[in-house]
Formats: C-alpha cells, sequence, structure tokens
C-alpha cells in the first residue's frame, strides 16, 4: 500500500478525475453520468470517498446506505463503483477504500453490504472475493426491452 495515500471525501470538484480515471478503465467517456452520481452523492448519507498522492486523485469509492428504499431495510449498504487508476492498481488503494468505507457504513448501523459484479469479471471478483464477500440469498432480475 501507498504510504503516502489521504482519502477524503468526494465531491462534485472531483468530476474531471473521476470522468478521466472511469474513461481509462472502461473507455467511455461519461461526463454527464459522473456529474449526475456526483450531485446525488454530496447529498447521501455516507461520503463517498477520493484517494489521492499528492493532491492527484488515484481512486475513489461509491455507496450508500439504504434508507429503506424498496422495502430494504436501514442496515443495508451497497458499494456502487470503485475505480483506481491502471499504474496504481494492485498497490492496495482500492483495499483501502473499500476498508474506509465499510468502517463508514458501521457508524451508521450498516451490518450487510451488496455489490454487483458482472460473473466474468474475474478481477473484480477476486478483489472482492478478498474483501469477504459471499454469494448473497438476493438474486439479480433483468429484463431486456
Amino acid at each position: 500500500m501507498e504510504d503516502a495515500v489521504k482519502l477524503r471525501i468526494l465531491t462534485l470538484r472531483d468530476l474531471d478525475a473521476v470522468t478521466e480515471i472511469d474513461y481509462s478503465l472502461l473507455g467511455k467517456k461519461r461526463r454527464e453520468y459522473w456529474a449526475t452520481r456526483l450531485e446525488i452523492i454530496e447529498t447521501s448519507g455516507v461520503p463517498s470517498l477520493a484517494a489521492e498522492i499528492d493532491g492527484e486523485i488515484i481512486g475513489f469509492i461509491l455507496g450508500s446506505a439504504s434508507g429503506w428504499e424498496y422495502g430494504i431495510p436501514e442496515n443495508v449498504a451497497w458499494i456502487d463503483t470503485i475505480g483506481v487508476k491502471k499504474a496504481y492498481q494492485r498497490r492496495g488503494i482500492a483495499r483501502l477504500l473499500f476498508n474506509e468505507m465499510i468502517s463508514m457504513f458501521k457508524k451508521v448501523g450498516v451490518d450487510t453490504v451488496y455489490v454487483f459484479v458482472n460473473w466474468r469479471d474475474l478481477d473484480l471478483l477476486q478483489f472482492f472475493e478478498k474483501m469477504g464477500f459471499k454469494k448473497g440469498e438476493m438474486i439479480n432480475l433483468e429484463l431486456k426491452i
């Protein structure tokens, strides 16, 4: 893990950095998507996080705790997105972001965290398995229209 990594709350000011990290990982420019997402997270109960070194954002994590949406109890949370610049991957940055978010979830009474991962994304599956995730009781339902 990088010694000089600083974690802080992710804000709308981080739009350019988040958009660039996302683009480098997925190959699509999604600035409008991220502008909307970052506006939403600023008003959610648990802050999302940025990881930076010398003022440069090298990673981020977005998550949210339930407020009884769709009948989901408030002790449940989700990890929505985690992204780390390729040059900083496999250095413990994602683990650092994840552990801090879990700590914040615990402080608001969360005891169950969900994440959606494509079964073909072996790197993400392995990461979340290392973080302690197991196959849950919920199933993913899909409707193509």
